[in-house]
């Protein structure tokens, strides 16, 4: 039996006072991997990505999992994936992983006929990069988030003659400023899955009342998205733009002048939404059996 390591945080998986409020996400998508695995002489086993006792060679692939406190040590986060791909097969491939962690990616998929959320990059999230984005999108409400981020960790909105938060709450480094769509708050947020290129499973994501952030830790919901065909075609556009062969991919959504426009390819550690996606076990579990040869 082949052994593949998922790697995970230690906030998601251990009990204690830094376990996080969504950890259980954790275990909802990986049980039902896990058993799918197993049927395929396959042993799915989580590991903390940063627990110094991890021995890359006691594993035959590793895939990156819910790695969701990478963000405020990147290049330690970068370095360990570097360490694993020297010696053993990374899902996604680490040149995927340097690409897509830096929003910046979304430039390259615009410019190889993607339609994106409209979105300023900016070295900083200054109070002068916030007033001109104003002016440029001629718009009263923006996102600010960081070029380097998930989870809506250090994202803002921010409405124009309204105080701007503290620094603090802002990114801290290089930012990304897109307009705030209402089709978020009023139709949702699209996220359409993906393994080894075939579709699996699409989940709609809204807001709480009086918030725009779908993740479940700010009240987020979930329901079951069925496509249709042009969604798909969609979604496949963006994949062949990304020119990588996936394990897991997730494309994220939104309505912008009436058409759906990607605001994120979520090719790093993305939640999988195993309660929209019945099949997500086998699908997944057959996707690395492929890809593991």
């Amino acid at each position: 039996m082949r052994r593949v390591a998922f790697l995970s945080a230690a906030c998601m998986v251990l009990q204690g006072a830094s376990r996080r409020e969504d950890a259980w996400e954790h275990d909802l998508e990986f049980e039902p991997m896990q058993r799918a695995c197993a049927k395929r002489g396959i042993e799915l086993v989580t590991r903390i990505w940063d627990d110094p006792e991890l021995v890359i060679d006691d594993f035959d692939a590793f895939v990156v999992g819910t790695t969701w406190d990478y963000q405020e040590r990147v290049a330690e986060f970068l370095a360990m994936l570097g360490r694993v791909a020297e010696t053993k097969p990374l899902f996604n491939s680490l040149d995927v992983v340097r690409w897509n962690l830096d929003k910046r990616y979304l430039q390259d998929l615009e410019s190889r006929g993607v339609a994106i959320v409209p979105t300023l990059f900016a070295d900083d999230a200054s109070d002068t990069t916030i007033g001109r984005a104003f002016d440029h999108f001629e718009t009263d409400r923006l996102v600010v988030k960081p070029v380097v981020g998930a989870g809506a960790w250090r994202q803002v909105l921010v409405t124009r003659g309204s105080p701007l938060p503290p620094t603090e709450q802002r990114p801290p480094a290089a930012a990304m400023v897109q307009p705030f769509l209402e089709s978020v708050t009023i139709e949702g947020e699209y996220s359409f899955l993906f393994f080894d290129g075939e579709f699996s499973h699409c989940a709609l994501k809204r807001p709480a009342a009086g918030d725009y952030r779908v993740q479940s830790l700010y009240g987020g919901r979930e329901a079951v998205h069925e496509p249709t065909e042009h969604e798909i075609a969609a979604c496949k556009r963006v994949l062949g733009a990304a020119r990588e062969r996936l394990l897991y991919a997730r494309v994220d959504m939104v309505r912008h002048a009436g058409e759906l426009a990607l605001i994120e390819l979520e090719v790093v550690e993305p939640y999988l939404y195993p309660e929209q996606g019945p099949q997500l076990g086998e699908r997944f579990a057959a996707a690395l059996e492929r890809m593991l040869g």
